[in-house]
């Protein structure tokens, strides 16, 4: 029988239960170092302070805590630097930085592990890496939410139509319609400030699913680790993925805002509307059409949600079949994670620095909201406040309306022997309110479109910001 041992792997720790390697297909197949490398100043980090707490309560020395540190510490130098070789065959991120260490500082490296299992320490990696990756998603969205606050207060007075079903509803002020888009992200950034608290819990110590008999002391390594508290169940911290799952789908709740940003943004650069136009360098042309000019970076965003979505459903999918504890299922969580990751934040940070350099072309937008007797609205309450009940002034206007498109003009263009003879309630006061600069500064309340109350509540969301 041939003798096989424990380094048929390089420096497998699981092999001595095998009379083989595994097969070189399985070994690629199974293998995530290939991705879960850059979790690598993570792990380092977490090792580091589960060394620490080790020396502390006597499992090691203070001595070789002193060789340990340095050697990961040194290790991360040299990844930081590019200059470090991984190694497929050592399967994962922690496997690698284990090995480099125990070549490095000799038997003692095999110390590290004590105390904990790769389940605990992945789990633990994969937390401080999404802390810090909300985080930098959360600078990113308030640099997007600042631009649209620039452009609200620079746009406070631009009248543009206002939609509904994509049909001239009422006119509303540009910079409204800015702070509109800067609500859903200032609701995106608490989002994501209140998943980060789940984040913040510290799986370490859980070890393979039913804690260690060592004397470890969690909290020390929560502490170091800047963890808010531990995790209570082992068996819980070591299969837990809730707190992915939940970043990933208020990360797409940021991706859809963005993607109905997009749409806009792409509706009004078009000459059909013409409201706005894009810097060049967010653009790209035509390869046959010399004439074009595409908003390529706003449709890959309304594209890319489709992918953030993706990711989603794949995560929800991933966990709804595992029994506890861990299952090996969940090495399949981390590229969706990183991908997610990657194209929020890139997509957000490309809206931030385009949307301050948006040309907005206001006489496009106050013509366009003069179609579509956008100030219907405004008639029929000028009606109910001289007494007529609204469901006898609705008529009214439409019948305003009906004789208007007849006449190809607008109500404001009427005269007022014309309005008097669908309602005798229609005073000379009445072109006050038909006016579209009457119409915006008559909604003059917290929430309204009119310029003094874009510029307030534009004052609010930077203070919120501060």
């Amino acid at each position: 029988m041939t003798n096989t041992t424990n380094d048929h792997a390089g420096h497998q720790t699981w092999g001595g239960r095998f009379s083989e390697s595994p097969d070189a297909r399985v070994a690629a197949f199974t293998e995530s170092v290939s991705f879960d490398a850059r979790l690598a100043a993570h792990d380092i980090r977490g090792s580091i302070a589960h060394a620490r707490m080790l020396s502390n309560v006597g499992v090691l020395t203070d001595d070789e805590f002193t060789q340990i540190e340095a050697g990961l510490n040194a290790i991360g130098a040299r990844i930081a630097a590019g200059d470090f070789s991984w190694d497929p065959a050592l399967e994962d991120v922690h496997m690698n930085i284990e090995a480099r260490l125990t070549d490095d500082i000799g038997a003692l490296g095999k110390k590290l592990h004590t105390g904990r299992s790769r389940n605990d320490q992945i789990a633990t990696d994969i937390r401080l890496w999404l802390r810090d990756a909300i985080d930098a998603l959360i600078t990113e969205l308030e640099r997007l939410r600042t631009a649209l606050i620039g452009v609200a207060e620079r746009e406070a007075d631009t009248i543009m139509p206002g939609f509904t079903h994509m049909q001239v509803a009422q006119p509303v002020t540009f910079g409204h319609h800015m702070l509109a888009w800067e609500a859903m992200l200032a609701r995106d950034t608490e989002r994501l400030r209140d998943i980060r608290k789940r984040v913040n819990r510290l799986p370490l110590g859980a070890a393979a699913l039913a804690g260690t008999t060592f004397p470890i002391d969690r909290e020390m390594v929560a502490d170091e680790l800047g963890f808010d508290s531990v995790i209570d169940n082992s068996l819980d911290a070591v299969s837990d993925r809730d707190f992915a799952i939940e970043f990933v789908s208020a990360a797409s709740l940021v991706m859809t805002h963005l993607s109905r940003h997009s749409e806009e943004l792409i509706l009004w650069m078009s000459p059909a509307f013409g409201f706005i136009d894009l810097p060049d360098r967010y653009c790209t042309g035509s390869s046959i059409m010399p004439q074009k000019k595409n908003p390529d970076v706003a449709e890959l965003v309304r594209g890319k949600t489709a992918r953030v979505n993706g990711h989603l459903v794949s995560l929800i999918t991933l966990m709804k079949g595992q029994p506890l504890a861990y299952n090996r299922d969940n090495q399949e969580d981390k590229e969706p994670i990183f991908d997610v990751v990657d194209t929020v934040t890139n997509s957000v940070a490309l809206y931030a620095d385009m949307m301050p350099h948006v040309t907005v072309h206001a006489d496009v937008c106050r013509e366009a909201a003069r179609q579509g007797f956008s100030t219907a609205t405004d008639l029929a309450d000028y009606l109910v406040r001289q007494g007529v009940a609204f469901r006898d002034a609705h008529e009214i206007v439409g019948k305003s309306v009906q004789h208007a498109i007849g006449a190809g003009c607008d109500l404001a263009d009427l005269d007022l022997a014309t309005l008097r003879g669908f309602s005798e309630a229609i005073g000379e006061d009445v072109y006050e309110v038909l006016t579209l600069e009457g119409s915006v500064a008559a909604r003059n309340h917290i929430g309204g479109t009119a310029p003094a109350q874009v510029r307030a509540a534009a004052a609010r969301a930077r203070a919120a910001l501060a």
